[in-house]
């Protein structure tokens, strides 16, 4: 999905495209994992609810994600994901907030900071190159460094992973 065609979503039009990013078999329960669920349809129920038949619990595309009890509509949350994700330098969050045409900063800010924060929990999903960390940088001039990539072998022995070590990209980490 491009910029376009995200900008030009509506509310249930982008519900329908996060279920089928979350659920490309089906509506899966958040709450007992079953497949067998039904979408209520009737006037009572909101649009995008579906009751699982095993437990009987109400759920819809936004539980247990970032997107959970805001009121941001989804399609608003749909376009932010792609800006934040295809920037190259990242967003700030008035960037995001001109671009979104939303209210405030601070919705914004809480938009950027829940979208950050899910890459930061689970990085290996959101990648999909393998990253090991070797290799230690600790400063000093470029003419000095050759002499800390000669015990890189000794360094990776002994410390393990550091915090403050550089990643670099391997096509396979078995």
């Amino acid at each position: 999905m491009d910029l376009v065609q995200a900008g030009q979503l509506n509310e249930e039009q982008a519900r329908e495209y996060l279920e089928t990013v979350r659920w490309p078999n089906g509506p899966q329960c958040p709450h007992c994992s079953s497949l067998n669920a039904t979408r209520l349809t009737d006037g009572k129920a909101r649009p995008g609810t579906i009751q699982c038949n095993s437990c009987r619990q109400q759920f819809t595309v936004t539980v247990n994600t970032i997107m959970e009890d805001s009121h941001i509509p989804l399609n608003k949350w749909v376009l932010a994901f792609h800006l934040i994700c295809s920037s190259k330098k990242g967003i700030s969050a008035l960037q995001l907030q001109r671009n979104l045409g939303l209210g405030s900063y601070r919705t914004a800010w809480f938009m950027a900071h829940r979208i950050r924060h899910a890459f930061k929990k689970n990085p290996t999903r959101l990648s999909k190159a393998s990253w090991k960390l070797t290799k230690p940088t600790f400063g000093g001039t470029k003419r000095q460094r050759h002499r800390q990539a000669d015990s890189k072998s000794d360094w990776q022995e002994s410390q393990g992973s550091n915090p403050r070590a550089r990643p670099e990209r391997v096509s396979d980490c078995n």
